[in-house]
This record gives C-alpha cells, sequence and structure tokens, in this order.
C-alpha cells in the first residue's frame, strides 16, 4: 500500500516528541488546575468581601476605590513599594536587570519604561542572548571535557587493578598503536548523574544563603533557585531587592556567583538530559517499528532476527577492518549479509577477531569508537547535530551509537 507521507526517522522522531509534549503539557495544565484552581477562587473571594468592608466602613464608593487600587498597581508596575526597596536603575540595579536579560531569566520585576530604553533593549537583547547561549554551550563542552578526563583517569585505574591494561600504561596520540585509550567516551548516564549531583548541591548551598539572608523559608528557597537556574524566572520571588543588607558587597557577589554557576549547570544538565529523551524516543520509534518510515521498516527487519548470531554486524557498524586475522570467506560473509544463523566456524573466527583488537578498540566499553569512525559515519553536516546537540555527540558515547 502507497505510503501518502513518507517520513524518514528525524520526521517520525520530531512528531513523536512533538505528541508528548503536547501531552505533558495538557497533564501539567490538568494537575496545575486542580492544585490552585480552587485557591485562587477562595482568595477572590476573600478580597471581595474585604473590599466591600472597606468600602462600607470607611464610605467610600467602590468605582472611587477601584481606581485607588489601579494607580496602586500602577506604582507597584514601575516598582514602587510601600516598604523601603533598592533603586531600580542604579548602576547595580542595571547590571542585575541585563543579566536577567542576556540569560533569558526576565523576573519582570524591572522593565524599561521609555520608549528609547525599550528599543534598545531589543537590540541590546539580540546580541546579548545570541553570546550568552554561545557562552552556555563553551561552559558545556568544558564541563563535559572536564568530566571525560576525571572519569577516563578512573577507569584506565581500574582496567588495571583488573588486568587489561599493563601498569606500565600511558597514554599516547591518536596516531599510535594498540594501547591507546583517546577514542574513549564517557557514559551520557554517568554525565548526567555527576551533573545532576552538582546542580543540587548548588542549589542546596545557595538556598541555605537565601533562607538566612532573605529570610525565606527553605522551600522557597529551592523554588526561587530551580526558577533561576532554569531561566524560567516568574518574578514572584528576587533576590536582593531590599533596600539595605548585612554584608551587602558580598551578598551581592555571591548571588551572581550562584546564579551564574546555576544557570550553567542547569543548561547542561538540560541538554544531556534531552541526549536521554532522544534515546528515549529512538527506542519507542524501534518498538512500533516505524512503519511510516520505509527506511527504519527496512532496517528494523534485519534487526528483528533476535535470535541469529551475527557478530559480523557489530563490528561492520564500527568499520573495523579484519586485516588482522584473515578468518572471513566469501561464503561466511555472505551469510552474514543474509541474517542466517552462523556456524561454529563462524563464531570461533569472530572470537579470535575480538580478541586479537581487543587492545586497540576495547569493545565500545573501553575506546568507544576511533576518531577517523566518527567523521567517516557523518551523512552531511548535520548529521551531528547542531549547537549543544552537535557537542554531546561528539563527547558522550550513547549519543554516537545512537546515530
Amino acid at each position: 500500500r502507497r505510503r501518502l507521507v513518507p517520513l524518514n526517522e528525524d520526521n517520525g522522531r520530531f512528531l513523536l516528541l512533538a505528541a508528548l509534549i503536547a501531552a505533558y503539557l495538557s497533564a501539567g495544565a490538568t494537575v496545575f488546575s486542580a492544585l490552585e484552581s480552587p485557591s485562587e477562587a477562595a482568595a477572590q473571594l476573600r478580597w471581595n468581601r474585604t473590599l466591600h468592608n472597606f468600602s462600607r466602613i470607611f464610605n467610600i464608593s467602590l468605582p472611587e476605590l477601584r481606581a485607588f487600587l489601579r494607580s496602586y498597581e500602577a506604582a507597584m508596575a514601575a516598582g514602587i513599594r510601600v516598604d523601603a526597596l533598592r533603586p531600580r536603575w542604579d548602576f547595580p540595579g542595571a547590571f542585575y536587570f541585563v543579566g536577567t536579560v542576556v540569560s533569558t531569566i526576565g523576573f519582570g520585576m524591572t522593565t524599561p519604561a521609555t520608549v528609547a530604553g525599550k528599543v534598545f533593549l531589543i537590540v541590546y537583547g539580540l546580541f546579548g542572548c545570541a553570546g550568552t547561549i554561545l557562552f552556555f554551550n563553551l561552559f558545556l563542552e568544558r564541563i563535559i571535557s572536564l568530566l571525560a578526563f576525571i572519569m577516563k583517569a578512573c577507569y584506565e585505574r581500574q582496567l588495571r587493578r583488573s588486568g587489561l591494561l599493563p601498569p606500565n600504561f600511558r597514554r599516547e596520540p591518536a596516531v599510535s598503536g594498540v594501547g591507546s585509550l583517546v577514542g574513549w567516551k564517557p557514559s551520557v548516564y554517568h554525565v548526567m548523574l555527576i551533573l545532576g549531583i552538582f546542580a543540587i548541591a548548588l542549589s542546596c548551598c545557595a538556598s541555605a544563603m537565601y533562607t538566612a539572608v532573605e529570610g525565606w523559608n527553605y522551600v522557597d528557597s529551592l523554588y526561587y533557585c530551580f526558577v533561576t537556574f532554569s531561566t524560567i524566572g516568574f518574578g514572584d520571588l528576587v533576590s536582593s531587592q531590599k533596600a539595605a543588607y548585612q554584608h551587602q558587597g558580598l551578598y551581592r557577589f555571591g548571588n551572581f556567583i550562584f546564579i551564574l554557576m546555576g544557570v550553567c549547570c542547569i543548561y547542561s544538565l538540560f541538554n544531556v538530559i534531552s541526549i536521554v529523551i532522544k534515546q528515549i524516543l529512538n527506542w519507542v520509534l524501534k518498538k512500533f517499528e516505524c512503519r511510516c518510515c520505509p527506511k527504519c521498516h527496512k532496517s528494523s527487519t534485519r534487526l528483528s532476527r533476535r535470535n541469529a548470531i551475527t557478530p559480523g554486524a557489530r563490528l561492520r557498524r564500527h568499520n573495523v577492518t579484519m586485516d588482522a586475522d584473515g578468518q572471513y570467506d566469501s561464503d561466511t560473509e555472505g551469510r552474514r549479509l543474509s541474517g542466517e544463523m552462523i556456524s561454529m566456524r563462524e563464531l570461533t573466527a569472530s572470537n579470535k577477531v575480538s580478541l586479537a583488537i581487543l587492545q586497540k578498540q576495547l569493545s565500545e566499553t573501553a575506546n568507544g569508537y576511533p576518531r577517523n569512525v566518527c567523521i567517516n559515519t557523518r551523512q552531511n553536516g548535520f548529521s551531528a547535530g547542531v549547537g549543544a546537540l552537535a557537542i554531546m555527540n561528539n563527547r558522550l558515547a550513547e549519543t554516537s551509537d545512537s546515530r
């Protein structure tokens, strides 16, 4: 039967993610509506009762009272409060504002009121947000490189203890021989775990500071940290807004460092989680066998033979040449391509080849993929993704495996 709209794997993943996001939004709206709607209705009822009682006691008409309250709301939008607050547009306040603009936090407690300020904000935010996103991507690349270096050292130590590496093993360049671990890549799940632990520890430390200085309870402080670090920025809680603090300069510096590190860390964590979500989507597509996609359907027919022992497929996927051991003849290669079950001779030959290249590749768990493999497997300039996705594909193991 002819398919009306042919879909490839990327389009299928995109449509599946769009459907899941729509369902996720609907579920979140349902939960928040059930949790917050009764409280909102009760608050509105209390406010109407208070308004009528005030109008009756002080003999003020409701239209005049509402006009006064509208003026008060306008004053609040301009940053005027009953209690003394810090100036909004002095240099520290303006610096705080531009920091929330370029990081896309956007608390909303300070907004430009003049036409010139609004026009300048459009131009300023265009380049500022672009540069900040680039900074986040560079931070992501370096934090993953640091984690990879530490995890690689730990992995080498583990291999030495298990006897898979000689005691005098040293890292060598990529063009060196068999014993190099230069192609090793860290697991995306390990990186996600480390970034998650660091983000939780950073949020707990920042929450302790806000609880002590701002007077919030600890749950509100944690809520503020997540809303700020994730650049949601509701603006219902905003730090460093009082007129004066004890050790004010030190607190402003600490607040700036916590927000900067928190946003960078949460941004990196979000990108790692997005890779895991992408892998889940790939798994779902394979479960459904992607019948709407001819290419995926052809590949799924080969992958569906789970009872067939085909070690040659794994070696061909990594572009590993078998010149070191000439055990594969044309007859066995033809049987492997047809998907039939191999004989004991093929199984023995594949085991010998695996042992011969163990020090060079360490079978995905040590060396990962050689550098030339990662280059040759790219179909076009955008196959590995753009921006943060490309960084993750180049530096983490599971992302390369998913392509």
